[in-house]
């Protein structure tokens, strides 16, 4: 599992990805409140949307929601090895 995203909470101590010296989630109602839906979005379009899908992944699997991965994160296509493209 990769690490979690850390934000800087000097610049946004409000983020709802804080996490405490320990790496738990300090605003973990604020994630546990919303709808599966709600949370594709947040993740896709909203404030999730600029997180790399490692973290995302990795947030998604801290709230007992991994089932959702595939919704929100896009499949990186890589090209194959050797090609100029």
């Amino acid at each position: 599992m990769s690490q979690f995203h850390m934000p800087n909470l000097g610049s946004d101590p409000d983020s709802p990805f804080a996490r405490d010296g320990d790496g738990k989630l300090l605003r973990r109602g604020f994630w546990l409140d919303m709808s599966d839906h709600s949370l594709v979005l947040a993740m896709t379009q909203g404030l999730g949307a600029s997180l790399p899908n490692d973290h995302k992944r990795a947030h998604l699997h801290d709230l007992g929601r991994a089932r959702l991965i595939d919704q929100v994160c896009v499949q990186e296509i890589l090209p194959p090895e050797g090609s100029n493209v």
